[in-house]
């Protein structure tokens, strides 16, 4: 998988700056607002306490001055500004006296000294000097540039309930609230150096935290990417050095993982490849993802044209099978091709492969080349209904005649010989068929040996080709047979009974398909190290097709006319049998309407082996 790259300010390094830099501005907000609103708040009320505390003592100061009638009013007066001046407080205040007529008697304000004497015509002063109860507000007045407190104290006598007056008393908190701002200046300049500080220190720390990280992501790739020569940096013994240290030992274990895999892999890339089967692995959906090397010759296709494409196309089985046919159950197909004309046959075996839920990942399939397997079994199967079917007419015939025997025929002088006769025919062919079956059965499972012997071959021909002749002076018939030698001698190493059935058996086929007074020719010509041996006839010959199966057991050209000769099938197959086991080789040459050549090959004996053998 592809990976994505990411921008600085997706990375850590820049993630746990900005996480601490959220975390102090989260708690400078709550200290902020807590410390702000608790510092205002405490001076408010300090400065508030101070006003009342100095009104209270004003007023018990003046108590005294104003309840003395003794004093005239300039002594009066002249105290009640010394009363006033004793106020002390470092922020504007106005005072004003006024005594219970609501007239201003004395005030702070020097600039304002044109007041006393003037009517205070104030509700809340009226108010208090009725109530006698203290009054103290804040004032935001907007016609008013600054806030102020304002605090009215009745003046009460020595006498219970003698208002003397009020003192009305106007304190100024501009430099309160200015001293406020200055203060949450200071804080947030503070916060703001603070955040900066811990912004660069964080950065430090982080990179402290994110370098082991990086280096440890570095490591992960490079495992992902199969390389394991650079394990990662430890730096230091805590939880990200652990984390480094098993980091590092995943990677070793993932390496010998990966070998142990890799070398299995390689082992099953073996066998696969050498295998005796072809094997074809797809995926859940039947697309092949491995084909070894046996199923691409067995199938004649590429390895590229078949992985990837869908297995029932490559077996070309789509319009008998579906997919969830094969997925279903384990399932055995025959497939049958024809590649450069020649068919064959294969047996696929599939089976499902599932994980441990069940859930099913694909197939295997195995193909086995059974065309032989299948050959043998249809060769056997034939060769039972041959031998069944030879075995029947024969039977048949004795059966038949032995009945009519016991009938009664045996009493007919001139009938009984010839049921005989075919009795005794038909039990010679049957025990001819018998014998021929033994030998084949016998050269099947290598238990005949060979009594090889040093034989002069044209001796041995020109004995069988005589004994024809006499065969057939004796019974009426003539052929005319012709030899054709070479010059030179001609030695062989062979068996000579087994050969002399071989060539018995070619001569009496060509007399038997030649028509009456043809002419046969027995030809044998020596090579290099080679001697041929042919038979030529000039009967109806045989066709290409028949000639291909001509040397199969039990198979016939003219079915009728064999089995009216007494023919079983099983001649040119131990003919053939024979020769080879002589290391020679045996075919036809034919052309039909013309006759047929039947030619043997056998290797020469080497003469000088032939003069040693004799001496002794």
């Amino acid at each position: 998988m592809k990976r994505k790259s990411y921008h600085f300010f997706q990375s850590i390094y820049f993630k746990i700056p900005l996480l601490f830099l959220f975390i102090l501005m989260i708690a400078f907000q709550f200290i902020g607002v807590f410390f702000i609103n608790q510092l205002e708040t405490q001076s408010i009320e300090n400065f508030k306490n101070q006003i009342n505390v100095q009104g209270e003592f004003l007023t018990s100061n003046l108590a005294p001055i104003m309840s003395n009638e003794s004093l005239d009013s300039e002594e009066q007066s002249l105290r009640m500004n010394q009363a006033l001046d004793t106020f002390a407080t470092t922020n504007v205040t106005r005072i004003w006296v006024v005594n219970p007529n609501e007239t201003i008697i004395a005030t702070n304000q020097d600039i304002n000294q044109s007041q006393i004497g003037t009517q205070a015509n104030s509700n809340l002063t009226r108010n208090v000097l009725l109530t006698q109860n203290t009054y103290a507000s804040e004032v935001r007045d907007p016609s008013v540039e600054n806030p102020y407190y304002l605090l009215v104290v009745p003046i009460i006598g020595d006498q219970q309930n003698q208002s003397l007056g009020v003192v009305v008393i106007e304190a100024g908190m501009a430099d309160i609230y200015s001293l406020n701002s200055e203060i949450i200046e200071v804080f947030v300049t503070s916060a703001l150096l603070a955040v900066a500080v811990s912004l660069v220190v964080s950065f430090f720390m982080s990179q402290g935290l994110t370098r082991p990280i990086e280096n440890m992501r570095q490591q992960a790739i490079r495992i992902s990417e199969g390389v394991y020569n650079y394990p990662a940096e430890v730096f230091g013994q805590d939880e990200l050095g652990e984390l480094a240290i098993t980091i590092n030992e995943l990677a070793d274990k993932v390496r010998e993982a990966q070998e142990s895999t890799e070398s299995e892999r390689q082992r099953l890339d073996g066998v696969l490849r050498h295998m005796g089967d072809g094997v074809i692995s797809t995926d859940r959906r039947g697309n092949v993802v491995l084909v070894n090397d046996r199923a691409l010759y067995l199938l004649n296709v590429r390895q590229d044209w078949a992985l990837g494409r869908s297995i029932l196309d490559l077996l070309y089985i789509r319009e008998d099978f579906y997919i969830d046919d094969l997925i279903r159950k384990d399932t055995e197909v025959t497939v049958t091709r024809e590649i450069k004309n020649v068919t064959t046959i294969l047996r696929a075996e599939f089976s499902v492969i599932r994980r441990e839920t069940g859930f099913v990942t694909g197939l295997v399939c195995v193909l086995t080349d059974v065309t032989e397997q299948e050959k043998t079994d249809q060769e056997r199967r034939d060769f039972v209904s041959n031998v069944s079917h030879e075995l029947r007419t024969p039977l048949t015939s004795i059966k038949s005649y032995s009945e009519a025997l016991l009938d009664g025929a045996w009493e007919d002088e001139a009938i009984a010989p010839q049921f005989l006769q075919v009795i005794q025919s038909e039990s010679n062919r049957m025990m001819r068929m018998i014998t021929n079956l033994l030998d084949l059965s016998k050269m099947d499972s290598d238990q005949i040996v060979l009594n090889i012997e040093f034989i002069d071959l044209k001796r041995v021909v020109d004995h069988i080709v005589d004994r024809l002749e006499f065969t057939q002076k004796e019974i009426g018939t003539k052929y005319n047979i012709q030899r054709e030698y070479t010059t030179n001698e001609v030695f062989v190493e062979i068996d000579q009974d087994r050969m002399i059935q071989v060539i018995d058996n070619l001569l009496n086929n060509a007399i038997k398909y030649s028509p009456d007074g043809g002419s046969i020719t027995v030809k044998i010509v020596d090579s290099h190290d080679k001697v041929y041996l042919s038979v030529t006839d000039e009967g109806l010959g045989i066709s290409k097709a028949d000639a291909e199966h001509l040397f199969e057991r039990f198979y016939r050209v003219d079915k009728a006319r064999s089995r009216e000769q007494g023919g079983s099938g099983l001649g040119l197959a131990i003919s053939k049998e024979v020769v080879e086991m002589h290391d020679g080789r045996i075919w036809v040459d034919s052309v039909e309407q013309q006759g047929s050549t039947f030619t043997i090959e056998l290797p020469l004996a080497e003469l000088d082996d032939f003069d040693d053998w004799g001496d002794e």
